[in-house]
């Protein structure tokens, strides 16, 4: 992975996301919340989500006591709340007064190159491929250090909350 922005600085980049801003753009929450920051985001191009995988994660008492790996469905999971996140932000959202949720449409093409482990730092890479209306579809890829260690394509709806 290159450790520079995903796109160059002629680009307008919005704040970066802490954990309170991204619990007021996505409904998950501990244990389920699974990125701790977003950074370098881009309205319209994409944004990085930050995870920092720690021993102490709910998930490794079981996979595997022995040697502890974190889930592919988790990394995925990561990855579409990255893109959730981002999508309330970049889209403006937040401002409109009115409660959103994000709904995971498909998965396509996911891959896992990688093992991650604890004392790993995700670097969440999500760029829009496609947006119409309600649906957006993006490029998300998960990047320990220069290792690629997952990717996939994710379509999700994203609507008011009843």
């Amino acid at each position: 992975m290159k450790d520079q922005p995903i796109t160059d600085n002629a680009e307008q980049h919005l704040p970066d996301m802490n954990i309170n801003d991204i619990m007021e753009a996505i409904p998950h929450r501990y244990p389920m919340l699974l990125v701790d920051r977003i950074i370098d985001i881009v309205p319209g191009k994409g944004a990085t989500g930050i995870k920092s995988v720690t021993m102490n994660e709910w998930f490794f008492q079981g996979h595997f006591p022995d040697f502890p790996v974190m889930p592919g469905v988790l990394i995925i999971e990561a990855m579409a709340q990255t893109a959730a996140a981002f999508v309330v932000k970049s889209d403006n959202l937040l401002s409109d007064g009115k409660e959103k949720i994000t709904y995971f449409m498909s998965i396509e093409e996911a891959k896992f190159r990688k093992p991650v482990v604890p004392g790993d730092t995700l670097k969440l890479k999500v760029s829009i491929l496609q947006s119409r209306s309600k649906i957006w579809k993006m490029q998300c890829e998960a990047w320990v250090g220069d290792a690629l260690t997952s990717e996939a394509i994710i379509k999700a709806m994203i609507t008011e909350k009843k």
